[in-house]
């Protein structure tokens, strides 16, 4: 494709990379070019639009046609750029961390619906996210609550780095704290929010996943084990030893897991029942919410 582009306008360009990303069947393929072309040349959508006629240079071509070639070997546009949206905010990615996608903004929805309900949106709070990654619900809940503290786990050191440059790239790491640790086996109660994107895939069902989540997403954030429950089983009796009376704690969870982690929850004595989960945009129960009865 570089010949076929150098020398050509931005404009011809992105519409000959988005013909081609659409005869390989990719979703989005007008985005994706959008995006491609803009990272490859550094200029944002004003740019592109104001620029559109400008020709390519040869290395600008060469450099356009690589990430293509990427996006083509099925990886995601995301990772390529190296950051993604997630609540409105950018966060830097690592081969460390997944890809935020918008079902895991059901936690933070579900969390900030059930402060509200509360009158605790204003409120200081202690917050946990366990196995938080580039560190993505932590911040975003931080960012809506401006008298909270946080505490963001990881098992993957590196995965804590990348979340502390997206809580300071953010101007909130004065009110983040990120530990090394399994789920919460590091930290001390009281909390009053729990949060969670455990992994959650059954080991069996790996192979089977898009080539852009198995082959680029980090395996020890998706393989939830032989029914995908292994980190439910760990994390929600370390997270109901840790909440105060009258916490929460919110999970994402799998396809068709909302019953059993529901039950989970249950079992050690927190209360959850059907109404305390939020649906993704597919109607699917995606967030899981169990509460930590009073006295």
């Amino acid at each position: 494709m570089t010949e076929s582009i150098a020398g050509a306008s931005i404009d011809s360009a992105r519409r000959a990379v988005a013909a081609r990303l659409a005869d390989a069947g990719l979703d989005s393929p007008e985005l994706d070019a959008r995006l491609l072309v803009g990272h490859a040349l550094q200029l944002d959508l004003t740019g592109l639009v104001m620029h559109g006629q400008r020709q390519l240079s040869d290395e600008e071509a060469q450099r356009l046609d690589a990430l293509v070639q990427r996006r083509l070997a099925g990886e995601p546009v995301a990772r390529i750029l190296g950051h993604k949206e997630f609540w409105g905010l950018e966060l830097q990615l690592s081969a460390d961390t997944l890809v935020p996608r918008p079902d895991t903004e059901t936690v933070v929805e579900l969390t900030l619906e059930h402060l509200q309900a509360g009158g605790a949106l204003a409120r200081p709070l202690r917050i946990a996210d366990l196995g938080t990654g580039s560190g993505a619900i932590l911040l975003a809940l931080l960012s809506e609550l401006p008298q909270a503290f946080g505490v963001g786990t990881d098992i993957n050191t590196a995965a804590l780095t990348t979340a502390r440059e997206n809580a300071r790239a953010l101007g909130l790491d004065d009110r983040a704290a990120l530990v090394a640790c399994s789920y919460a086996s590091a930290l001390a109660p009281p909390f009053d929010l729990i949060v969670s994107n455990p992994p959650y895939i059954p080991s069996t069902d790996i192979a089977d996943l898009a080539v852009e989540v198995r082959a680029h997403d980090p395996l020890r954030a998706l393989d939830g084990g032989r029914d995908g429950l292994d980190a439910y089983r760990a994390l929600i009796p370390q997270a109901a030893s840790l909440l105060r009376p009258g916490g929460a704690v919110i999970v994402e969870v799998g396809q068709g897991q909302s019953d059993d982690v529901a039950g989970l929850m249950s079992e050690t004595g927190l209360a959850s029942d059907s109404s305390a989960t939020k649906a993704d945009l597919g109607g699917i129960p995606r967030a899981v919410m169990g509460l930590k009865k009073r006295p």
